[in-house]
Formats: C-alpha cells, sequence, structure tokens
C-alpha cells in the first residue's frame, strides 16, 4: 500500500500536469491553472471561447491526467432535465421503479454549450453544483468525489441561445477566456497534426494519469491551512465593494464572489510555493473570479467598456496593502 501524499508531492503532481496537458492542448496555460484551482477549491468552472480552440481537449485531456472519469452532454434545445441528472424507469420484471443516473454522475462533466438550453434544464445543475447531490423523487444521491461542471459557451453566437441567469452565474467559481491562439502557436499545433496527432485518442498522444483523488485532498487540506492576514482580507471586500459603487454597472461583486476571490487566492498562493496570501494572488484571480459576477449598464456596454476593463480600473484604484 502506497503512503498518502504530502502537500509537497501533491504539488509537484499538479505542476506536472501543465506539460501532461501540452502534450495535446498547446497554448492554454491559464485555462489549465483554472482548472486545477477550481479543483482545488471544490469549484466549477465557465470555459468562453469561439468553436475550436480545444476547449473540450483541454477537459478530455485534463481529465487523462489526472486519473478522473468524464462524460460529456451536449446541450441542446430538446434536452431535458432527467437527461442530465437522471430518472425513474420502470422495470416489468420487478413491476418496479428504480434510479438510472444521468451522466452527471462523474468526476468532471463537461457541459457542452450550456446556453443552447432552455433555462429549466440548465436549473437542473444547480443542486449538482451547490449541494453536490441530486434528488430524484424526494430522495437525496450524493454525486462522486471530486466533482466539477466544465461549462463552455460560445461568445459570439446568440441566436437561439439561453443566457445563464444571474443566479446560475455566480454558481461557477470562474469563468475562464480561451483565446485565439498566437501565429507561433497555430503554426505549432498545425505540425502536430501533420505528425499523426489525433484529438479523438489521447492515448496515442501519450498521456498518462501524473496525479489522482489522494493528490487532490492532500492539495486541499495544505490550501486550507494557507493562512490569510486581515489586511489581504480587507483588500478583497475592499475590491468587491468598489465594484458596487461603479459608475458602469447596475450589479457588483456579492459577498459570495468575495468568498470566491479569497478561495480562489489561497489557491494560487499555494500553487506558486508560499503558504500565505499576498496582494499579486488576489490581483492574478481577479478577473477570471469577478468577471461573471458583475452586470455592465446598456450605456456603457454600448461605449465599448467590459466587466474585465471595470474590474483592472477597481484593481487600479483601491489601495495595495504594505
Amino acid at each position: 500500500m502506497s503512503a498518502a501524499p504530502t502537500a509537497d508531492s501533491a504539488r509537484a503532481s499538479l505542476e506536472a500536469l501543465r506539460a501532461e496537458i501540452a502534450k495535446a492542448v498547446v497554448g492554454q496555460d491559464p485555462a489549465v491553472t483554472g482548472l486545477v484551482v477550481a479543483l482545488l477549491c471544490r469549484g466549477h468552472v465557465l470555459l468562453e471561447g469561439v468553436p475550436g480552440v480545444a476547449k473540450t481537449l483541454l477537459v478530455r485531456a485534463l481529465a487523462a491526467s489526472l486519473q478522473l472519469e468524464t462524460k460529456r452532454v451536449q446541450f441542446t434545445p430538446d434536452l431535458m432535465p432527467g437527461d442530465i441528472t437522471g430518472s425513474l424507469v420502470y422495470d416489468a420484471r420487478t413491476a418496479e421503479f428504480s434510479f438510472q443516473a444521468g451522466p452527471v454522475f462523474t468526476n468532471l462533466l463537461l457541459a457542452d454549450e450550456i446556453n443552447r438550453t432552455p433555462p429549466k434544464t440548465q436549473a437542473s445543475l444547480l443542486e449538482a453544483m451547490e449541494e453536490r447531490q441530486v434528488s430524484v423523487d424526494g430522495i437525496p444521491r450524493p454525486l462522486p468525489e471530486p466533482f466539477l461542471v466544465a461549462a463552455t459557451q460560445n461568445p459570439v453566437e446568440y441566436e437561439g441561445t439561453y443566457p445563464l441567469p444571474e443566479a446560475q452565474l455566480d454558481r461557477f467559481l470562474l469563468k475562464l477566456i480561451l483565446p485565439l491562439p498566437s501565429r507561433e502557436t497555430e503554426i505549432d499545433v498545425l505540425t502536430r497534426h501533420a505528425d499523426g496527432f489525433n484529438p479523438r485518442d489521447l492515448d496515442s498522444a501519450g498521456l498518462r494519469p501524473v496525479a489522482g483523488p489522494a493528490d487532490l485532498d492532500a492539495a486541499r487540506a495544505a490550501v486550507a491551512k494557507t493562512s490569510v492576514s486581515a489586511d489581504i482580507t480587507a483588500y478583497i471586500v475592499d475590491i468587491c465593494r468598489a465594484t458596487r459603487e461603479s459608475p458602469s454597472l447596475t450589479l457588483g461583486v456579492s459577498p459570495r464572489g468575495a468568498t470566491a476571490l479569497l478561495a480562489t487566492a489561497r489557491a494560487w498562493a499555494w500553487l506558486t510555493g508560499r503558504d500565505y496570501v499576498i496582494p499579486d494572488d488576489v490581483k492574478a484571480l481577479a478577473l477570471p473570479t469577478l468577471r461573471h459576477r458583475i452586470q455592465l449598464r446598456p450605456e456603457a456596454e454600448m461605449e465599448g467598456t467590459t466587466p474585465d476593463s471595470v474590474i483592472t480600473s477597481v484593481l487600479a484604484r483601491v489601495p495595495v496593502p504594505r
């Protein structure tokens, strides 16, 4: 029986994820880091990018490198809640109803194009994301651990979509933007394909598990011990309160957003090798943690203001603790 991972060995294993995932996905290091931070915080991730920037491949590569089970659901207008959570099925042999688990019963659920399904079906994920269980016929059924929802959406195509309501957006710990690759990165991608890389066959790319649930458990325990000074706590609160006073916004960051920023900053501090949080950790995670928790005024949006520009402006204004 192998010994339980230490905090240092868990950190080394999670750092090895970057190199392992890079065998399949090129140039998306910030998104890889964001997914690891979400796993450490037991949170969920919204991935936004145009089609073809490797959102699905990224999630599959993460699951393969972490020895986790993953399932993919293509969200469509006719998808029903039971198609995700599972439902009661009548068994003619026993003359009884039995529960047939849906794809949400996995470690890493890829909810592809989540904004293409109606609100009723989107809402079926709320209990799973918040309570980590699914209730069918009044019986709560716990989900596997770890459990992470990685939902994707296309930022440019809105016809036939159902934008996620604020309450559901707030359930995502991070919103990660996957940009189009640079010229050099795109050349690297094409070269790999010319050399025979098949994105549907990760085994042929040489991906192997470099970490597992035990490493995540050890890492989470270490993150929980990462200290946060009173000055850093006040700094996070000041940033979030400043968004509520911004003239460009109709909705600022809620207290839940502040606790999310505290959690992600701690995880990032630990990943970078420290057992305490500094202001740079807060700044590094402010955009992905807060950008989906604020709402622009229509007139500000027409003037070209973006959530990222508002948060960047707030970070520049709020005094940094010394």
